[in-house]
């Protein structure tokens, strides 16, 4: 399959949800970051233009979810349709991006542009503070949340953690650090591990990951661990020593990350859905800056069963 990229504009974060029911469900980022969005179509390159779209949440007025929404996910677990966001309160404006936190809302319909969502709460983790990123998978009949957030006591902006649910919106047992930035290319201008998903495949959980500053500093690193072993035993996982994806001069493909799996519209090829800018940022603050697209790619598997990504903007 080949894609006609970008798949949608100006959608940073992008989130695809493959279902059964055929269709492809698309969330991400909307600028302005005041609301959730959610649209679907058949095929990956009718998102944009030719889909079905909706709001289905607007932040609130004030108070923890008033400011800057933040890389939604949609999630169908147990009949029930979930969307996973960060989002922060109002006191943002005088003390930059450290209160996000995350929430969920859940919505039973069938269909989930229709129907209405519930507000589940806030996922609270075992210390407060700034976190965001969330996203679950179902494995061995265990639900998992993996997440990014801030720990005081370490240098830098967000590691990854990992732990159990009780339910999909909320935590149980142990929260296990899985990855902080200590290679270069995760400390560029920000120290950075966010936007991890995950894909299970050759007897392995995946968990790919970005890494630096939004800007073209930005690009997705890889952490895997076998499919037997404690997921919460911070000994069972493995890190990549380089990024797995990155900037693309050649193809003007510039930070590409905050990534999701698919499949193609036959089922039989794995799709990297990722954002990218078509250009270097050239001032300000780059998440000010709504040039970050959603592409999609076609990628492969090597012969130990690792997946290759390919280069940007292919």
């Amino acid at each position: 399959m080949t894609y006609q990229n970008p798949i949608v504009i100006e959608r940073a974060d992008p989130w695809v949800y493959k279902h059964t029911d055929g269709y492809y469900y698309f969330t991400g980022s909307v600028p302005g970051y005041q609301s959730i969005e959610v649209r679907r179509a058949k095929h990956l390159n009718d998102l944009d233009t030719k889909a079905e779209v909706v709001t289905v949440w607007h932040a609130h007025e004030s108070g923890l979810q008033s400011e800057l929404i933040w890389a939604p996910e949609i999630h169908h677990i147990d009949g029930v349709w979930y969307i996973y966001f960060a989002a922060s309160d109002d006191a943002v404006v005088r003390d930059q991006y450290k209160h996000h936190r995350m929430f969920v809302i859940a919505n039973p319909s069938a269909n989930p542009l229709e129907g209405d969502w519930e507000e589940k709460g806030q996922v609270v983790t075992q210390f407060e503070s700034f976190s965001l990123d969330a996203t679950v998978f179902g494995l061995k009949e265990q639900l998992y949340y993996v997440w990014a957030q801030l720990d005081p006591r370490i240098p830098g902006n967000s590691n990854l953690y990992i732990s159990e649910m009780e339910n999909p919106w909320t935590l149980k047992g142990k929260q296990t650090l899985l990855s902080i930035p200590e290679y270069d290319w995760e400390k560029q201008i920000f120290w950075v591990n966010e936007g991890p998903a995950v894909i299970i495949a050759n007897g392995k959980v995946f968990i790919s990951y970005s890494a630096s500053a939004t800007d073209e500093n930005y690009c997705m690193g890889l952490l895997w661990a076998d499919i037997d072993s404690d997921l919460l035993d911070g000994y069972s996982w493995q890190k990549s020593e380089v990024p797995v994806f990155k900037t693309s001069e050649k193809n003007h493909s510039y930070g590409p990350g905050h990534n999701s799996f698919t499949r193609s519209e036959d089922d039989s090829q794995d799709v990297l859905i990722y954002h990218a800018r078509p250009e270097m940022n050239q001032t300000g603050d780059p998440l000010e800056n709504p040039n970050r697209h959603a592409f999609a790619k076609v990628f492969n598997w090597d012969e130990k069963g690792f997946p290759v990504f390919g280069e940007a903007g292919e």
